[in-house]
């Protein structure tokens, strides 16, 4: 149940920063992050000092991870998504975010409803997928129909390998690979 209710924070507040990317404007968007960002610092560095902060200990309790830094997929998430903001342009970075929300969250619930065969690193082909599938599904508003299978298939790949944390990685990896190649939009 953890892992299903951390999905499903991860998707909505993923799915959310990238609306807020798409309906601001830049300077809103970067600030909005950056403010967030800075506050999430501050709320981890309280837990870490031992403060129980009222909603929020208790939803890093319940959902996070047992991990030295409480918040850290979260603080990655945010991390990464600021970073491709201040980086790129928005066309470029809203499929990016919402590749990372959606296929991050499916192949997690989906591999631990449905996954039997595992393939790297605890993680089920099933789950994977799902996450690729879905992925492509909700890229084909954003994206073409080639451009949104390549994304969803590369960013699944990274998911499934990738030595360092997903959330850092994939949405800035789909813009660098959709800056490279602008015919994917």
């Amino acid at each position: 149940m953890q892992e299903l209710a951390r999905k499903l924070i991860h998707l909505i507040f993923g799915l959310a920063i990238a609306g807020m990317v798409l309906v601001l404007d830049h300077t809103t968007a970067t600030a909005v992050l950056a403010g967030g960002l800075f506050i999430g610092i501050i709320l981890i560095d309280l837990i870490l000092r031992g403060y129980t902060l009222p909603v929020f200990s208790a939803l890093v309790n319940y959902v996070d991870r047992c991990d030295p830094l409480p918040g850290k997929g979260a603080f990655f998430y945010a991390v990464s998504a600021l970073a491709c903001v201040i980086l790129f342009p928005v066309p470029v970075v809203v499929p990016a975010l919402v590749t990372l929300a959606v296929l991050d969250g499916v192949c997690a619930i989906a591999g631990t409803r449905f996954g039997r065969t595992r393939i790297y690193n605890g993680k089920s082909a099933e789950g994977t997928g799902a996450g690729i599938v879905a992925t492509f599904l909700v890229l084909l508003l954003f994206m073409s129909l080639p451009g949104a299978l390549i994304v969803a298939v590369i960013a699944g790949i990274i998911e499934l390998f990738s030595p360092v944390d997903d959330n850092l990685v994939i949405p800035v990896s789909i813009c660098i690979l959709l800056t490279v190649v602008p015919s994917l939009i």
